[in-house]
C-alpha cells in the first residue's frame, strides 16, 4: 500500500502508544464516575423498585401478615388509584404548585441574573445575599414562616403599619390562600437555583453577536430580544424543567407547616402518598401512586429532552448560517 493511499485514509492508522494510554485513562475516568452510580442502581434502587412493583400487583398492608403471602390483585389497585378523586386533586394541586413556583423562580431569577451578569464593584456581596435562601434548610424555613405568618404576627403587623390599613389575612388557615402561601415560600427558597443557571447562561453568551448588533445601531431591548434571548433558550428550558421537577417533589415545607391542611387544601402528591403509605398503612396503594407519579415524571423529562434537542438544532442552524454569511465574499 502506497504512502498516498495511507494518507488518503484507505487504511486506518494505528493509534500511537501515547494516544492509547490517553484513551485508557479516559475510559478509567468514565468508569470511576459511572461505576458507583451503576452499583447503586443495581444493588439498592433496582431491588426497591422491584419490591415496589410487587406491592403494586399484590394487596398488602401491615395488618395482613407476611408481605410475601399477599393476595395477587392484578391491575385493580391501578384502577382504584386512577379513579380516586383525592388522588386526582392531589395531581392538580401539584401541577398548579409546580407551575406557579417555577414561573415565579424563573422571572425573579432571570431579572437578578440579568442585573448581575456584568461585573461591578461589590458584586460578591450580592451573590452571597441572593444565594443564601437556597442554603437554608426547608424545615427551618417552614418554622420561621409559621412564626411570621400568624394572623396577628409580625408580617401582617408590619404591612398594616406601612399601609395604614388593617391587613390580617389568615395565611395558614384559609384554604383559599394556603397553597399560594407555600408557593411563595418555595419561590423564596429556590429562586437562587434559577438565578445561578441563568447567570451562567448569560455569562457564556459570546460577545461578537451583541457587539455586531450594537454597531448596527440596535437598541438594548432589541439586542436582548433578538440576540441574547434566542441564545439563552436552551438554558431557559433547562432551568424551567429542573425547577418544575423539584417543585413537583416538594414535601418538607408543606408537611412541616400544614400536613396537607387546612382540610386538603395543600395536599399535593408527595403529601398524599406519605399519608397513604405511612399513616393509613396502605402500602400497596402507596406503591401504585409512586409508580404512576414516576411514569408522569419520565414523560415530562422525555418531552423536555425533545425540546432541548430541538433548541440545540435551531441554534446550530443559526450559527451555521451566520458563519456562512460571514465567510461569503463581498
Amino acid at each position: 500500500m502506497s504512502v498516498a493511499a495511507i494518507s488518503a485514509g484507505a487504511i486506518p492508522l494505528k493509534p500511537s502508544p501515547r494516544e492509547r494510554s490517553r484513551q485508557r485513562a479516559i475510559r478509567r475516568f468514565r468508569w470511576s464516575i459511572l461505576g458507583p452510580l451503576i452499583a447503586l442502581l443495581a444493588f439498592v434502587l433496582m431491588p426497591v423498585l422491584f419490591l415496589q412493583l410487587y406491592f403494586s400487583f399484590h394487596q398488602w398492608t401491615v395488618y395482613l401478615g407476611s408481605w410475601w403471602e399477599a393476595e395477587y390483585v392484578g391491575l385493580d389497585l391501578f384502577q382504584e388509584v386512577l379513579t380516586d378523586p383525592r388522588f386526582g386533586w392531589a395531581v392538580v394541586r401539584s401541577l398548579l404548585f409546580a407551575t406557579g413556583s417555577t414561573i415565579g423562580c424563573f422571572l425573579i431569577g432571570f431579572a437578578l441574573a440579568y442585573l448581575m451578569h456584568k461585573p461591578f464593584r461589590g458584586q460578591a456581596v450580592y451573590y452571597i445575599i441572593f444565594i443564601l435562601p437556597m442554603l437554608t434548610v426547608p424545615v427551618v424555613i417552614a418554622y420561621t414562616a409559621e412564626m411570621l405568618l400568624y394572623q396577628s404576627g409580625p408580617l401582617n403587623d408590619l404591612i398594616s403599619r406601612i399601609s395604614g390599613y388593617e391587613f390580617k389575612p389568615m395565611w395558614l388557615t384559609n384554604p383559599h390562600i394556603a397553597l399560594p402561601t407555600i408557593m411563595l415560600l418555595e419561590i423564596w427558597n429556590w429562586t437562587p437555583f434559577s438565578f445561578i443557571i441563568l447567570l451562567a447562561g448569560l455569562s457564556a453568551i459570546p460577545k461578537e453577536p451583541i457587539e455586531a448588533a450594537e454597531i448596527l445601531g440596535a437598541s438594548k431591548w432589541r439586542v436582548f430580544w433578538e440576540v441574547q434571548l434566542p441564545l439563552l433558550r436552551p438554558v431557559i428550558f433547562l432551568a424551567l424543567v429542573l425547577r418544575f421537577l423539584e417543585a413537583m417533589a416538594e414535601f418538607p415545607k408543606t408537611w412541616a407547616l400544614l400536613q396537607g391542611g387546612p382540610g386538603t387544601a395543600t395536599e399535593t402528591l408527595p403529601v398524599y402518598i406519605f399519608l397513604t403509605t405511612w399513616q393509613y398503612f396502605e402500602i400497596s396503594k402507596g406503591a401504585v401512586m409512586s409508580y404512576i407519579v414516576m411514569l408522569l415524571m419520565i414523560a415530562i423529562v422525555l418531552f423536555a429532552i425533545r425540546l432541548l434537542r430541538r433548541e440545540k438544532r435551531t441554534l446550530d442552524a443559526l450559527y451555521g448560517s451566520a458563519a456562512a454569511a460571514s465567510e461569503a465574499p463581498g
